[in-house]
């Protein structure tokens, strides 16, 4: 019903700057709220950003607010995280995810639909 699809990780030193993209194949992408999650080797998939569906109100774990921007684009059914400051524990798997008219943000197991994960790898 919906197909996410992830972009925009790779490589970057400590200090920089990335740009993930998710596109959403669904009809009504205003219908759903839109998340990332994220998950390190060895490690618990934790929440990172999630923009709700109707009021696009923002939610972020305390790890990345104020470096971390999640955002919206309706016109393109696509949902961004701008990452900033980036550092080496921020090395992870990161995954879209969609939940229908969620307002709050959850646990990775409330969310319906994710994608297949785009690897961000920091250097020190």
């Amino acid at each position: 019903q919906v197909q996410l699809v992830e972009s925009g990780g790779g490589l970057v030193e400590a200090g920089g700057s990335l740009r993930l993209s998710c596109v959403a194949s669904v009809r009504t992408f205003t219908n759903y709220a839109m998340a990332w999650f994220r998950q390190a080797p060895g490690k618990e998939r934790e929440f990172v950003a999630q923009v709700t569906w109707r009021l696009s109100s923002t939610y972020y774990a305390d790890s990345v607010k104020g470096r971390f921007t999640i955002s919206r684009d309706n016109a393109k059914n696509t949902v961004y995280l701008q990452m900033n400051s980036l550092r080496p524990e921020d090395t992870a798997v990161y995954y879209c995810a969609a939940d229908y008219r969620r307002t709050v943000p959850s646990g990775y197991s409330h969310y319906d639909y994710w994608g297949q994960g785009t690897q961000v790898t920091v250097s020190s």
